[in-house]
């Protein structure tokens, strides 16, 4: 069963969110990534967050544009880290998705990223680091990937430096 469950509000998100589920196979963290809305199919998201949970999943992303209630029907349904990926998708530019993921009742936290691409890959990264809190080999994982962060930019300064 898979660590982190990564949802959809709709097949046109997969473009903004597909860089999460890459940053976790890097990591060789087991996610599923599937579409399920808080308004067309909210007994379908229930259900999920309920299935996932008891097969073991620990952390719920969710990426969603417009009114961007995914997030929070989730957090409503699991005590469990929820993280929140708002997405650009009307004339406000992201805005209209950044307060709906952003403000949420006390006691059910959503913990709100980056908007689109820049975002999913930090809830991966983010979702990576509280799993790591249990998991040695995860955890030495990431701080490799860490050290090549550094290595490029030490390698991107010396050739420009000459």
């Amino acid at each position: 069963m898979p660590q982190v469950a990564i949802f959809m509000g709709s097949a046109s998100d997969e473009e903004k969110m597909r860089p999460c589920a890459e940053v976790l196979d890097t990591l060789g963290v087991s996610y599923r990534f599937t579409i399920t809305s808080a308004h067309r199919t909210p007994e379908r998201t229930a259900k999920l967050v309920s299935e996932l949970e008891k097969g073991g999943c620990q952390i719920f992303i969710c990426g969603a544009g417009l009114a961007a209630h995914l997030a929070g029907a989730v957090a409503a349904k699991t005590i469990r880290p929820v993280l929140g990926v708002p997405l650009t998708a009307s004339p406000l530019g992201g805005m209209d998705a950044l307060l709906a993921t952003v403000q949420m009742p006390p006691g059910f936290p959503v913990g709100t990223l980056a908007l689109d691409k820049v975002g999913a890959r930090n809830a991966a990264w983010l979702a990576a680091q509280i799993l790591a809190l249990h998991d040695d080999d995860l955890a030495a994982r990431l701080r490799a990937k860490r050290q090549g962060f550094i290595e490029a930019v030490e390698q991107a300064a010396a050739e420009l430096e000459g």
